[in-house]
């Protein structure tokens, strides 16, 4: 499958329906994902960006489709990560001595990835190729969201190609963002700054003030994961802009396991002492053994407090929660408040570790917390609900 996007400019990737884990198994994607590549051809002709490696032989055989291999002039590498450069070396193997522009840090990463020292022309912001009626410039964007990223620009028909920025992991056929469903696409695009971007959100803020700083048209934005986005494309950028800005909406999340259901008790009241106390917030629960993390953690990036519970195990906490809380602490998330919470039978560590984790994470806590012993009775729990009104009352 391929498709132009503009006279001389054609998507030439690959939606991949059936993914359903990305980074490893660290990153769930249910709805599939796509490796955007494209073709631009002028008096040269460029290829921005390839496939992800398994699909490295059908994307060449597409491309084949399209344009004799050897007519392409230059390769643009926005970023070595495997997803994006898959096909280069299938594609090298047919055209070895094309020159391939990326960063510097990108010559490091690729080097390093593919042991080849192929025909690198490292570019920095500002730099720009002539293609013939139109030129392509480049602009460095380190870790957005690896050190080696980048973007480039194409005049004329005014598109920023943007790799992982911007994007999300959503297949379709539709291709653009006014043809696939909105609160879909809104979705799969929260997740994926939520639990790939958030750490580098000053980053972001950064590099969208430096585009718009060049004062340049931008007609489209073609990401590297998703839809292309043709319709008011900068929605997305001031959308980034928002999220960059230590986002939080009116929400209150409460992540927990629970052994023997004692701890599921405590957030099932707790939650019921905040919603009294504050009927416009909303409220979330989450049994983090039994829910996608990374789903999880899309809603503690729009929360403006969470609260961690689990029982007490061998003087520790369960294993869901302590995963759950290196992932939040690894995303360095700001300006939230936080409160942990559990059931537990003689020991009962797990409350202050929960907290600790949470300081560590650069949460502000709100009290110590609250534990309760063994299965929670009727006054426990009222304990509980009132530990919530005076959670709502605190935030």
């Amino acid at each position: 499958m391929s498709f132009n996007i503009r006279d001389q400019i054609a998507w030439v990737g690959k939606i991949d329906w059936e993914l359903r884990k990305f980074h490893g198994e660290e990153y769930s994607t249910h709805r599939g994902t796509t490796y955007n590549s494209y073709l631009v051809q002028d008096e040269k002709t460029v290829l921005i960006d390839t496939v992800w490696e398994p699909f490295s032989r059908e994307f060449l055989e597409n491309l084949r489709r399209r344009i004799d291999l050897k007519k392409i002039d230059l390769i643009v590498a926005n970023h070595a990560e495997i997803d994006h450069s898959g096909g280069l070396a299938d594609l090298l193997r047919e055209i070895p001595d094309t020159p391939i522009y990326c960063t510097a840090n990108g010559l490091k990463s690729f080097k390093g990835l593919f042991h080849q020292d192929w025909n690198f022309k490292p570019v920095k912001t500002g730099e720009k190729v002539s293609i013939g009626s139109r030129d392509l410039v480049f602009i460095e964007a380190p870790m957005l969201h690896w050190p080696d990223s980048m973007f480039c620009y194409l005049t004329g028909d005014n598109i920023l190609f943007s790799n992982d920025a911007f994007g999300q992991h959503y297949a379709s056929e539709l291709m653009y963002n006014d043809l696939v469903d909105r609160t879909e696409l809104y979705q799969e695009c929260i997740k994926y700054y939520a639990n790939i971007l958030t750490p580098f959100s000053k980053l972001v803020d950064r590099k969208i003030k430096e585009v718009v700083a060049m004062n340049v048209p931008v007609d489209m934005i073609c990401t590297s994961h998703g839809v292309i986005w043709r319709d008011d494309p900068l929605q997305i950028v001031n959308q980034y802009a928002q999220w960059a800005d230590d986002y939080q909406e009116n929400q209150i999340s409460l992540l927990y396991d629970s052994m023997w259901q004692g701890t599921r008790k405590m957030a099932e009241a707790i939650a019921g002492g905040i919603h009294a106390a504050d009927g416009d917030v909303t409220i979330k629960l989450f049994n983090t053994a039994r829910s996608d993390k990374n789903d999880v953690i899309t809603e503690v990036f729009k929360s403006k407090a969470i609260l961690v519970g689990s029982p007490t195990i061998n003087k520790g906490i369960l294993s869901s929660i302590a995963g759950i809380l290196e992932e939040i602490r690894g995303l360095g998330f700001k300006r939230k408040k936080a409160a942990a919470f559990g059931a537990y039978g003689w020991s009962g560590e797990s409350v202050k570790m929960i907290v600790q984790k949470l300081e560590e994470a650069g949460f502000d806590i709100v009290g110590e917390g609250i534990r309760e012993m063994w299965n929670p009775d009727e006054p426990a729990l009222e304990r509980c609900t009132c530990f919530g009104r005076e959670l709502a009352g605190k935030l």
